[in-house]
């Protein structure tokens, strides 16, 4: 059983701190590093929402693409193998739609603010 604050709850609140208390304080060098160390743990809080149940269906479509058990690491690994050898290729069946789904996930978790994810979620509802 966890107790409250959740990992993502604490990171937030921290970010939180640094950007809406000790940022206002700050000038130059120091408030920038402010700034990065805010969004950090912003990265970090989505990290811990998001992989989780990111990583399951990662791992479910690299079993299901590359037929065989293993880590996430060593699925990975084998499947970078695998397009440098040329065993798979973009029109291997599941692989566009894996990379695709891949990348939008580290995307919200990096970057969802950038305007071409913004787009592709888009599309994607409209789809």
């Amino acid at each position: 059983m966890q107790d409250q604050p959740t990992a993502s709850e604490l990171v937030g609140a921290v970010a939180d701190f640094i950007r809406n208390h000790a940022m206002p304080q700050l000038q130059g060098h120091a408030a920038f590093h402010a700034r990065v160390a805010a969004n950090a743990l912003d990265i970090v809080k989505r990290e811990l929402e998001v992989a989780p149940a990111a990583n399951a269906n990662e791992m479910a479509r690299l079993k299901a693409l590359l037929g065989m058990e293993g880590t996430l690491e060593d699925l990975n690994r084998e499947l970078c193998r695998r397009i440098e050898t040329g065993d798979v290729g973009l029109d291997t069946p599941g692989l566009k739609d894996h990379l695709w789904r891949t990348t939008l996930t580290k995307l919200s978790i990096d970057q969802p603010n950038y305007s071409g994810y913004r787009r592709a979620l888009d599309e994607e509802a409209k789809a």
